[in-house]
């Protein structure tokens, strides 16, 4: 049985009906014609606690991205090429319309349905200032009108609505931060000089978490503590915490740093700033447009752009960079072990998706250092593996058949680093298709492994380079190259990231995940994922600064699924010192048995 997972049905299709009636009939009852439900909490995290999971209860979609507009006789759910397929499957169709976000935004829905002077209500603490700047012009091109609730009309009807997390907040040694508090908190305040604001308010948890050296447990996967910071450029920062979740360990730590204030202190914490006329930056991808009312009505100027944390977060520090080598090399001896019991298990024709993802949670829970998984394993055959953020539950789980791709992405949470890896493995024989369709991936993955580009090269103009072997043959995947990595934090870390839309310039001490995919719905799914490293490359009589990347991730990638004839000298000479790489870091720190599958499953391609 997994410690750290669950496959249990958190919703199902057949609650769109009742609740979404429910709504309309508080909507009624406040005299609004419809109402946005995005997937987010109030930090806008990726992932959020279960008692701000309101469009996952409202209509059974569970991914973590989408928002869905509810009218008197229509429900738009908006979701990304990640989740189309996943949207149609969990929501009833005669109730919930899915809309691919590719076609028509959110914004452009509302433009085209929200009936002329109509009424469409928010919640202020759910979008950013930018988003709500793209409702409000959605809703004034039909003459229409945009009203903010005091309390969002979905909690009214969840009966049985979770209590907000309480988990314990606990402080990051130095040992793993490589960074003290203090030294941090001068960077910000130097960072906050250089662009003239008067204080931060820092409302992305990853970004309080790092700069104050805390770690929490209030998000699945992620250990984070759900809260809010004010660091003004003078002065001393205040934290603002539920009190229930301070030690006396963690408050005397927070206590040397900054005061630590009860959640309902911050309000006019923000007012006195407002009544100075204080310019106070909003991070313009976490700060509600709530945050930004409320310094505006007191007098001061919401200065909303980047939080400069997020970028120095990004650029992981020394000690950071030496354990995120030691958690991906703790990491790939648990994949091997895995990947080689897979092999013995899975031609037996047993083997269900579920109890792939309980056995590799056992290898990483071996090596002791295990503190949860990084995200919820995605375990896909056959045609399960072609949904790229498949979640395998009792009610999906199949067995893994012969002949038939198998899909395993998936990570840990250690104190040292976080890891993420994807592999696909053939049960059997693979065919033509298939092999051509991997090889293709796998090209996309050496490509940008052994990219060399000078400062100043953002992920979009990387992107490509993944891409590339694909679009030859007519082919597409419907989602990043590769996201940032946080270093016991988020597995899904910015502002860098590798995709058409990554436009931050990648920076040495940078981790981010390289993982081009093919998907054919209905059969197969194929991605290959490593993470790796930015950093300085010294090349004799260079004229710009340039950078690369060290790969981080060692685990073995399938041959029988390569088609040698498609590969170059170059790319197999990658890809036997990669696995000669693999071996020689690997061999030495697994059983006999996982040895000599190893052995075989790193030899030089066509021996």
């Amino acid at each position: 049985m997994a410690r750290f997972q669950s496959f249990s049905e958190k919703s199902s299709p057949s609650q769109s009906a009742p609740r979404i009636a429910l709504l309309r009939a508080a909507l009624a009852r406040l005299n609004y014609d419809g109402f946005v439900v995005p997937r987010a909490d109030e930090h806008q995290s990726e992932y959020v606690p279960e008692n701000a999971e309101r469009l996952a209860w409202l209509t059974g979609f569970t991914g973590s991205a989408g928002v869905a507009v509810v009218l008197k006789d229509k429900v738009a759910l908006v979701v990304d090429g990640r989740y189309t397929v996943q949207a149609r499957e969990q929501t009833d169709p005669a109730i919930v319309t899915p809309v691919a976000l590719m076609e028509t935004s959110a914004e452009e829905w509302i433009a085209a349905n929200l009936p002329k002077g109509a009424t469409l209500a928010y919640d202020p603490w759910l979008h950013t200032a930018d988003g709500f700047a793209r409702l409000e012009k959605a809703v004034t091109k039909v003459g229409g009108k945009l009203v903010a609730v005091d309390a969002n009309p979905v909690d009214t009807i969840w009966m049985d609505r979770p209590d907000a997390p309480q988990a314990p907040v606990r402080p990051h040694p130095l040992e793993y931060a490589g960074e003290s508090a203090g030294d941090k908190l001068a960077r910000i305040r130097t960072r906050l000089g250089d662009e003239t604001c008067d204080a931060l308010l820092v409302s992305d948890p990853h970004n309080l978490a790092w700069a104050f050296n805390l770690r929490g447990g209030d998000v699945s996967h992620t250990p984070l503590p759900l809260g809010y910071a004010l660091i003004p450029r003078e002065g001393r920062a205040s934290l603002f915490f539920n009190p229930a979740k301070l030690t006396s360990e963690v408050g005397a730590v927070i206590g040397a740093l900054a005061d630590s204030l009860a959640p309902e202190a911050m309000g006019p914490a923000l007012d006195a700033l407002g009544r100075k006329g204080a310019k106070v930056r909003i991070d313009s991808a976490t700060g509600a447009i709530a945050l930004v009312r409320r310094i505006e009505s007191a007098g001061g100027i919401a200065d909303v752009g980047a939080d400069p944390v997020g970028l120095m977060k990004a650029a992981k520090n020394s000690i950071e960079r030496e354990g995120a080598r030691r958690a991906h090399h703790r990491d790939g001896v648990a994949m091997a072990q895995f990947l080689a019991w897979l092999d013995r298990e899975a031609p037996k024709g047993t083997l269900t998706e579920i109890a792939a993802v309980e056995a590799l949670e056992a290898f990483r829970v071996g090596t002791g250092a295990l503190k949860d998984v990084s995200f919820p394993s995605i375990s896909g055959a056959g045609p399960n593996a072609a949904m790229p953020h498949y979640r395998v539950s009792n009610k999906s789980n199949r067995r893994i058949g012969m002949n038939e791709i198998y899909l395993i992405d998936s990570g840990g949470q250690y104190e040292d680093g976080t890891t993420d890896i994807t592999r696909t493995i053939i049960v059997g024989e693979g065919t033509a298709e298939m092999r051509d369709r991997f090889t293709r991936v796998l090209k996309g993955v050496i490509a940008l492994s052994q990219a060399v580009f000078p400062k100043g090269t953002s992920g979009a103009q990387l992107d490509t380079l993944a891409r590339q072997f694909l679009w030859q043959a007519g082919f597409e995947f419907d989602h990043g190259t590769g996201h940032g990595v946080g270093s016991y934090l988020s597995v899904h870390e910015g502002p860098g990231r590798i995709a058409k839309t990554g436009t931050v310039p990648l920076e040495p001490g940078m981790i981010l995940s390289n993982e081009p995919g093919y998907y054919k719905a209905g059969h197969f799914g194929i991605r290959i994922e490593n993470l790796l490293l930015v950093e300085k490359r010294d090349i004799p009589g260079a004229e710009r600064e340039m950078y690369g990347f060290e790969t981080l991730s060692f685990t073995p990638i399938d041959h029988r699924l390569i088609e040698p004839a498609l590969m170059s000298v170059e790319e197999i000479a990658w890809l036997d010192n990669y696995h000669a790489t693999v071996d020689r870091l690997l061999a030495g720190e697994v059983d006999a048995q996982t040895s000599a599958w190893l052995k075989e499953a790193t030899k030089p391609l066509g021996k």
